[in-house]
């Protein structure tokens, strides 16, 4: 696929991205730049969604592992707390997938929505 067509991923679903998410998501937030590092250390959403747990000592490891400048890192985490967020607020659309009847639209995205609000809130509250 050319980087052209690619489609950034659904940022709702952002702890379920896999690297080559990840990548195409620091393309959309301007750190395009760290899209190679990243994939050569397996950051995918999972990952992302672990650095809110990070010790000092882990988050400079981290940063020493990417290459990444202070601003960067700041900018990544700023990002990453926007779709958290929004997420908690009902705020990002959610899409009827293509094999969901026309009819059920309404149900599925009042259900999706909720189903994805209670993931981020949970994750949010896991020790």
């Amino acid at each position: 696929m050319s980087k052209d067509k690619e489609k950034p991923p659904e940022p709702l679903d952002f702890f379920i991205w896999t690297v080559e998410d990840v990548g195409l998501w620091l393309e959309v937030i301007n750190l395009g730049s760290y899209r190679q590092i990243f994939k050569e250390n397996g950051v995918n959403g999972e990952y992302l969604e672990g650095m809110s747990m990070f010790t000092t000592e882990q988050i400079l490891r981290f940063i020493r592992k990417c290459h990444m400048k202070w601003g960067d890192f700041i900018t990544l985490c700023k990002e990453l707390r926007r779709i958290k967020v929004a997420c908690l607020k009902g705020e990002q659309k959610v899409h009827r997938p293509w094999w969901a009847p026309s009819c059920l639209s309404v149900v599925f995205v009042k259900s999706a929505k909720r189903n994805r609000q209670s993931r981020v809130v949970s994750l949010k509250l896991e020790p």
